[in-house]
């Protein structure tokens, strides 16, 4: 099949090789995502479902003739060669399944797969695809989960990933941000055709996507967005990485369609918490509820979708100067009442120990500044008061 890359700086190819002439002729006719024209293709092959549909034939199966002459209307239309050449003006590519830059991990959506990937930048798709992550989430985000977002993106640039999203505001503007602000890779995966960025607002974030990193969509030059491209996309966004997270969504965000679609793939799927209060957190939140893993940081994700190994560090408080005590030390230490004097008889007894080992490890602690004597009894020191009982949150 001839690849994208083989007229990516020549003209379109004059005859039709291996298909990719039909393809781009079906971009034009079949719906992204759209079941029974991805199983025509399986069954028939791209040549055979372009003549019917060139032919005006008989409809294929599983479609009713009002869906046919639909079809059939877009198809007399379509012109391959034309939209390569716009394409081809734009700085972008066509590629198809079975070329050497093809994701072969988009294989798994079966007969949604997509007919071909239109593609604007340099880098090469498949090497990038298979060291990604998703962030997705929703349009109109709290600061606290654009921060996150770009927080996480950064972090997973840093390390070498390449980070996927949406292009759309909100979330997926906040990490495609902080990925190239990282210096770091990222792809734009849009419902439009890539050379008429959505939304208008973000035309200049995704120019500069398309210079840093790649823009891709399954739709011809010129084709703009509508409700339910934007869910087929997500397919796309899922079955591309190794990953998703969702940062911030309400239970209805079109977001969670992305995690569903993952979790559907086999990969893995991830949330970021948010407030118990936050209406935008709540899908996440239902999502954590059932299989998906909580993340926080970009560590805990690579520890996930990373090789094995890739591990995040041991979560741990700030070190005490208590906790340098040795265990039986720190018992006694804390079988003291936190504001009056106790008597060595009744620390033994709170320590389990016996009064002249409570007694020998209180001379040690005195030494130390964390108890004083009080006639025949021993009390905590104003600061062990404060450094014990405050950071141990034991009383």
């Amino acid at each position: 099949m001839l690849s994208g890359a083989t007229w990516r700086n020549g003209p379109p190819p004059p005859t039709d090789h291996g298909g990719l002439l039909g393809r781009v002729f079906l971009t034009r006719v079949i719906e992204p995502g759209d079941e029974t024209g991805g199983r025509w293709v399986r069954e028939l092959g791209v040549d055979r479902v372009v003549r019917r549909l060139r032919q005006r034939g008989e409809p294929l199966p599983g479609v009713s003739r009002k869906r046919w002459a639909g079809l059939l209307a877009r198809a007399e239309r379509a012109d391959p060669r034309r939209d390569l050449a716009v394409a081809q003006e734009s700085g972008v590519r066509f590629v198809c399944p079975g070329d050497a830059e093809w994701p072969g991990q988009l294989d798994d959506l079966g007969d949604t797969r997509p007919l071909g990937l239109w593609v604007r930048g340099t880098a090469d798709l498949r090497l990038w695809a298979l060291r990604s992550v998703a962030l997705v989430g929703a349009r109109a985000c709290t600061e606290y989960g654009a921060f996150m977002a770009a927080t996480l993106a950064a972090g997973l640039a840093e390390k070498g990933w390449i980070v996927v999203s949406g292009g759309a505001y909100g979330i997926d503007g906040a990490a495609h941000r902080g990925a190239l602000g990282a210096g770091g890779a990222t792809v734009a995966v849009l419902a439009c055709g890539v050379d008429r960025p959505y939304p208008r607002g973000h035309a200049g974030l995704i120019g500069r996507i398309a210079e840093q990193g790649i823009v891709v969509g399954e739709l011809p030059p010129g084709e703009h967005p509508t409700p339910s491209r934007f869910i087929l996309r997500n397919r796309v966004i899922a079955a591309l990485t190794r990953g998703t997270v969702v940062v911030e969504a309400a239970h209805r965000s079109g977001s969670l369609a992305t995690v569903r679609a993952a979790h559907r793939l086999g990969r893995h799927t991830m949330g970021v918490p948010g407030p118990a209060t936050s209406g935008l957190s709540a899908g996440v939140h239902e999502l954590l509820r059932q299989d998906a893993v909580l993340v926080t940081d970009a560590d805990e994700i690579v520890e996930l979708v990373g090789d094995m190994g890739e591990l995040a560090p041991e979560r741990r408080g700030p070190v005490l100067p208590r906790d340098l005590l040795d265990p039986a030390v720190r018992q006694v230490l804390a079988a003291l009442p936190a504001r009056k004097a106790a008597h060595p008889d009744a620390i033994a007894r709170t320590a389990q120990t016996t009064p002249d080992d409570a007694i020998a490890k209180l001379y040690e602690l005195r030494a130390l500044g964390y108890v004083e004597r009080h006639g025949d009894g021993w009390k905590l020191t104003r600061q062990a008061v404060i450094s014990v009982r405050g950071g141990a949150d034991v009383r």
